[in-house]
């Protein structure tokens, strides 16, 4: 087989170029930057249950068209060897799967897992409990085949447990289907709720049917119908992928990145807040918009100042004409009795 993965399109020194077939299919295998809708292997094990048969079955309708069901059994220890899975999801190009299987110690067993660059990333094993399949609920609607579920996941142990944060994960990833920019409300018609209550998981499927909404708003009014396939499930055996393997199967490459911008950030509620850096601005000057009100108030003051100012300075001026008016009249007084001594002397010296 053709090599895959990291040594996809990789060549020696001394290798020939490879045929026109055989490098469109490496370069088919290669890293995309905008992957695609994530396919997923159905498989069963060595023993396989007719129950754990119809839950493959009926994963493959609500996964349909990105699921591919194998028919023949596979003799797959996935906790112990991990080779066999991950060969067999890169031959089938798949990076999700589903391992279905029953035995005397695991009775009804269904593994959930995923890959990262043709290696195992997690894996989570639960029992299955409670089967409905989608045959039991007869007559009722059915979801559209290559529509998107919505998720409401119910109870506070999905953000406390860590075991249960990964399992969140690993499902909305399993489920995900194919990434789109919008969403058509017809679009939407059924609803996985997936139930966290004391040591199991409740895993119910709804159809929704969008009615007119009686009070006259525009947004339609959901009504859910029980579908099927629903279960119970128990958790048992876990496997996480390692912490230097998780952070690299989160990176993206660079022209998927955004740049950051400096000096600006968002919040929590999805607003964009900015930073302005600005010079140091004289307030005392600054003059903004006045409307005429304060337009009127400025030039009463103004009046009513320069009135008090006029009223001051005539006070003043009364008051400097009453001082210079009392002097005078002491100097009549004064020169008076000087000239009478004068023509009593005048008098005398005739």
């Amino acid at each position: 087989m053709a090599p895959t993965g990291k040594n996809a399109g990789k060549r020696g020194p001394t290798e020939k170029q490879p045929k026109a077939k055989v490098a469109r299919y490496l370069k088919s295998q290669e890293a995309q930057i905008n992957e695609g809708v994530k396919s997923s292997l159905l498989l069963k094990g060595t023993r396989c249950s007719e129950i754990m048969g119809n839950v493959l079955k009926d994963l493959r309708a609500m996964k349909a068209p990105a699921a591919k069901l194998l028919t023949k059994k596979n003799e797959i220890n996935l906790f112990d060897d991990s080779q066999s899975i991950e060969f067999l999801c890169t031959k089938n190009d798949c990076s999700t799967f589903a391992l279905a299987s029953h035995n005397k110690k695991r009775p009804n067993n269904l593994v959930f897992g995923r890959t990262f660059d043709n290696e195992l990333l997690d894996a989570v094993e639960v029992g299955v409990e409670n089967y409905k399949s989608l045959n039991h609920f007869k007559g009722a609607p059915k979801k559209r085949v290559g529509s998107k579920p919505m998720f409401l996941f119910v109870g506070d142990k999905w953000t406390k447990d860590e075991t249960l944060k990964k399992f969140q994960n690993l499902i909305l990833d399993w489920f995900r289907g194919d990434p789109v920019d919008a969403l058509s409300l017809k679009g939407l018609d059924h609803v996985i709720q997936v139930t966290a209550l004391e040591e199991k998981v409740y895993f119910r499927t709804y159809y929704v049917k969008l009615k007119k909404n009686p009070s006259g708003d525009k947004s339609p009014l959901p009504l859910l119908t029980r579908s099927g396939p629903d279960w119970d499930m128990t958790i048992r055996r876990t496997h996480f992928a390692s912490p230097d393997m998780w952070k690299s199967s989160l990176k993206l490459p660079k022209s998927l990145t955004k740049k950051k911008t400096k000096n600006q950030k968002t919040n929590a509620m999805g607003e964009t807040v900015g930073r302005i850096h600005l010079e140091r601005q004289d307030i005392d000057s600054a003059t903004g918009r006045k409307t005429k009100a304060i337009r009127v108030a400025e030039a009463n003051e103004k009046r009513e100042e320069r009135e008090a100012i006029e009223e001051e300075q005539k006070r003043e001026m009364e008051s400097e004409g009453n001082m210079d008016y009392s002097d005078d009249s002491d100097e009549d007084e004064d020169e008076a009795p000087r000239k009478s001594k004068r023509r009593k002397s005048k008098v005398d010296m005739k």
